[in-house]
């Protein structure tokens, strides 16, 4: 019986452990197989299953965009420039967290994460009074701001949890050795906390270039990325428009996840927040 009742425990977790991932499958692949037939519809009516017809129509649509070219332009500057402002500015806060046991540090830590845990759009109502005032408005500088706000937690973090993962004991062998702090930086330090900082910058860049709100606000409509561009395609153009755009701003991503997906699997991501 109870050999028995054991294999019934694992055919039953396994059977589980299907019915979960078939699920998720579902959640997940599902939107994307809906968009993917979307972009290549020529229209799609209830109840029908299938789209009514094939056409590469909206692809032309989307590519012909005169305002596509300057957005794509406009994503691919801003979130470079965006993750450099943010790693002169957090890499350092990062390694004094990491490293110095400051009164209020844990404070620091959780105001750092809290400015992603609510609704961004009151931050940034607020933010477009105060750039108003400042003349920031519909200027590279008020969209960099926007921006670099949106990948501090991520540039804190990451490299806070790949600071400290570096033994200090390493650290110190190589001053007793006669390096100095930057050396010892640059030789020991540095290289093994790479792939967490390699992380934040992905996460960092990702969040830049698919940031949509805050940026629509600030720049619109003399400064325009791929996600705001977006926008002005739902509102004005058929839901196949949307699609095929929808794809073309996903790519970037998938790219980079694709090329970051060893240290990303790796824990890196799940570290950051793991930090004490």
């Amino acid at each position: 019986m109870t050999q028995h009742g054991g294999t019934i425990r694992r055919a039953t977790g396994t059977a589980l452990v299907w019915a979960t991932a078939a699920v998720l499958a579902v959640f997940i692949a599902g939107p994307l197989l809906w968009l993917a037939a979307r972009a290549f519809a020529t229209s799609w009516t209830y109840p029908n299953l299938l789209p009514d017809g094939w056409t590469l129509r909206w692809w032309t649509t989307v590519f012909d965009d005169p305002g596509l070219g300057v957005a794509v332009q406009n994503s691919l500057v801003l979130a470079p420039i965006t993750v450099a402002i943010a790693a002169v500015v957090c890499l350092p806060a990062a390694w004094a967290i990491s490293r110095i046991d400051f009164p209020g540090r844990r404070v620091v830590l959780v105001g750092l994460f809290a400015t992603n845990a609510f609704p961004k759009m009151g931050l940034f109502v607020t933010m477009s009074a105060m750039f108003t005032a400042l003349d920031l408005m519909n200027t590279v500088a008020g969209i960099l701001i926007v921006h670099v706000l949106g990948c501090v937690v991520f540039m804190t973090w990451l490299p806070a949890a790949a600071f400290s993962a570096v033994p200090r004991s390493l650290e110190e062998a190589a001053r007793d050795a006669g390096a100095g702090r930057w050396r010892t930086f640059t030789t020991v330090t540095l290289p093994i906390a790479w792939p967490g900082i390699l992380v934040a910058v992905v996460m960092s860049f990702l969040a830049s270039f698919d940031e949509a709100q805050g940026t629509y606000l600030v720049g619109a409509p003399t400064y325009m990325t791929m996600p705001t561009e977006m926008y002005s395609l739902v509102l004005n153009s058929p839901r196949q428009v949307s699609a095929v755009f929808a794809i073309a701003l996903s790519i970037p991503s998938v790219l980079l996840m694709t090329l970051a997906r060893k240290h990303v699997m790796g824990g890196r991501l799940a570290d950051g927040f793991q930090i004490r």
